[in-house]
Parts: structure tokens; sequence; C-alpha cells
């Protein structure tokens, strides 16, 4: 695995924003320009250079799965970017706000990207050389770690889920919807649970908020529910804890939700300023 920190050129007046902190405003965009650093076998071995202009089929990320023709007929076409995340395949990413008002992009990936060739004409969005370092942790039971998680909490509406009224809904069965602020650890409880780990509440904030994400520049936006977990975790059993890690947990992956960070409980977590 590839653990890539991008750091950001947001400038240093938010009434004056540089083109950084205006890309991150938009994360179809952002997303989109991730992707571009695992091009298709096809693409790279077409255009190594990156001269040719931005095709979507060259970046799969716009592709829905259900387009099998074309990927039958090339299997190297979605090799990344919509694959299953696990050691061979896929990425995930979180926006970290860092102290004296940085942003830093995290990225981990199953190989290593390409960033020279996804920011060939866009390396004004950064403040400096993207850093990328291989890693393979191990996970033992009882190990506990400082973790950070950028999370969507979510939950599946059913007939036995009930209103503000405290009566059985009627309408909306199957829909998601946000996680009230009160279950928002208890959401993540549960998520360890089956995911191989334990939470330690005293030692773990939640901080709540909503993130607006707009594909078309003119249409509606979408706000969805944004959590971010910061505290101390206990492996319980790491064969599925590790597939949680390389995974991600939770839904929204493509708008930087899931990437769990961890780090003994004695170090700082990835791109943590000094």
């Amino acid at each position: 695995m590839y653990l890539s920190c991008l750091l950001i050129d947001v400038g240093d007046n938010p009434d004056r924003p540089r083109p950084g902190r205006l890309w991150l405003r938009n994360l179809y965009h952002v997303h989109q320009r991730l992707c571009m650093a695992f091009p298709s076998d096809p693409r790279r071995k077409r255009d190594p250079e990156f001269l040719a202009p931005y095709a979507p089929d060259d970046f799969p990320e716009q592709r829905h799965l259900a387009d099998r023709k074309k990927t039958e007929a090339d299997p190297d076409l979605l090799k990344q970017v919509h694959s299953p995340r696990d050691s061979d395949s896929g990425f995930l990413f979180r926006i970290d706000p860092q102290p004296g008002g940085r942003i830093v992009i995290l990225v981990q990936s199953a190989v290593e990207p390409d960033w020279g060739y996804a920011f060939h004409n866009a390396g004004y969005l950064l403040a400096a050389p993207p850093e990328v370092k291989p890693f393979a942790p191990s996970f033992d039971v009882g190990r506990h770690l400082r973790f950070r998680l950028a999370a969507n909490p979510t939950r599946r509406l059913s007939k036995r889920s009930l209103g503000a009224d405290g009566r059985p809904i009627e309408k909306g069965i199957g829909t998601r919807v946000p996680v009230p602020t009160e279950h928002l650890l208890d959401w993540l409880t549960r998520r360890a649970e089956r995911a191989g780990f334990s939470v330690e509440s005293d030692c773990t904030t939640v901080s709540p908020s909503y993130v607006y994400v707009n594909k078309a520049r003119n249409g509606d936006g979408v706000r969805l529910r944004s959590a971010r977990y910061d505290g101390i975790l206990s492996v319980t059993d790491p064969a599925r804890f590790r597939d949680a890690w390389m995974h991600g947990i939770g839904p929204g992956k493509a708008f930087g939700f899931g990437l769990l960070s961890v780090a003994p409980c004695h170090a700082p977590l990835a791109a943590e300023a000094p």
C-alpha cells in the first residue's frame, strides 16, 4: 500500500482564495483529479506524457460499473478507479485541515500513484511536491492505536424506524438518512464491532458537520452528513480490522469519507504538523 500527502495551496487570506481553496469546494472535481493519478493502462500507453485532452473514458471514475461491454472488451480499462478496494486496486482519500490554516489531502492507494501525471497542468493547486511512501502495517490483538476517521454516518429507514413523533414511519422505507448527532458515536461503535476493533469512548471526540457536493455547476447540490472521529481504538480481530482499514468504513468514499488513519499512541498521525 502507498500513502500520499498532498499539501494544497489555499493561500493565507480566506477572503481572496487561491485556486486550491476553490478546487476543494467541489468534491467531484477533487475526486476526478485524484483519479488522474491512476490512468487506465491503454491511456498511459497511448499518451505517456498526458498531452491529449482529458477524456472520461481514460480515467473511468465517471463510468458506472453496469457498463460491462467496454470493460469486457478492454479488461484494463477499470484497473484502479472503479475496482474493489483491496491490496491490489482502489484508493481512499481524506481532506485534512491542519494547524495554521494548511490543508492536506491524504490518499491511501493499492498501487503507487503518478501525481506528476495527475497534476501536469494544475501544479498551481499544490503548495509543495507530493510526498509518497510505501507502508505495510501489521495489527495484533489488543493493540491500542490512535485513529482518525472522516465518515458519512447514515442509516437506512426500515419499518421499525420511528419518526420525530415517536411513531413508526410510513414513507421513505429503504432511504438512507443522516445519523442524528447524539448517535454518531454509537454508529461508529456498531461499525467497529463488525470491523474488528473497539472504540475507547472516553478518549474519542466526534466533530459533526455537513459537506456539500454539486456535480453540475448550475444544478442543485447535495448535503452529506459528515463526522470526524479522533481517538483511541483497540484491535479485537486483526484480519477483519485490516480488511476494514484497506476497504474503508461507511459510504461516501468518492467524497473523501472512509479512510481510517492509525498510528501508535505515542506517534503522530500521517500529515500532522510537528
